[in-house]
């Protein structure tokens, strides 16, 4: 049984706790986005790019059982740490679960605060994007 989004954003703040500095954040975020398994180029076309981003972010949706799925891929290495974060807390709930999820982890950690106000609007964008998947699977 995989993880709550609850319980997988308590992990994540208590990961960023461990800086002070936050540079040392960007460092981790760019650790996170190093992790995320390579997105099949197949995806990598305009019909999975996340609109509203300003570095390109494919972002790809799949359903298994009850669960969804997602995959994604950046060209930049803040963007992909970011989107890495989304897809772990996400990616293997349920649709409703996703969709309803108000994802504070985000404002617990700061991340918008820190992030120039066109990658907020990307996080914004991906976000919704991802909420869009999972309402088509409902």
């Amino acid at each position: 049984m995989s993880k709550s989004i609850a319980e997988t954003e308590d992990e994540i703040v208590e990961e960023f706790e461990l800086f002070d500095d936050q540079m040392d954040k960007y460092e981790f975020i760019i650790e996170l986005g190093k992790k995320l398994k390579p997105l099949d180029p197949k995806y990598m076309t305009d019909d999975f790019l996340v609109k509203g981003c300003q570095s390109k972010v494919w972002l790809h949706a799949y359903k298994e059982g009850d669960l969804v799925y997602f995959e994604a891929d950046s060209n930049s290495s803040i963007t992909k740490g970011i989107i890495a974060i989304l897809i772990r807390v996400l990616s293997g709930q349920k649709p409703t679960e996703i969709i309803h999820n108000p994802l504070a982890f985000i404002d617990r950690i700061n991340l918008r605060a820190h992030l120039s106000s066109q990658r907020s609007n990307g996080l914004t964008s991906m976000i919704q994007r991802i909420k869009t998947y999972a309402g088509a699977f409902v």
